[in-house]
């Protein structure tokens, strides 16, 4: 059982941390969505905004610098493979 304090403090935190890690997802799945509909330009503009709220929420220690890193990684390879004709 964690102490009255260690409690508060990481409700605290995980309050401070929910908004940030929901809008994050929210770009991903946005960018996910705009690179399987297949349009280039409205892609590269959704994973721009979601490699910047991965960054962000490495920064701020919501996310894992790895965590993000994985994410975007397979985020601009999907959208990679949306440029190249197979």
């Amino acid at each position: 059982m964690p102490s009255e304090k260690s409690a508060r403090v990481t409700e605290t935190k995980s309050l401070h941390n929910r908004p940030i890690r929901t809008a994050t997802r929210t770009y991903v799945k946005k960018a996910q969505e705009t690179i399987a509909a297949g349009d280039l330009e409205a892609a590269k503009a959704s994973t721009r905004e979601a490699v910047k709220a991965l960054d962000q929420a490495a920064t701020k220690g919501i996310i894992h610098k790895n965590n993000a890193a994985r994410r975007k990684s397979r985020l601009v390879a999907r959208l990679n493979g949306l440029k190249t004709p197979q």
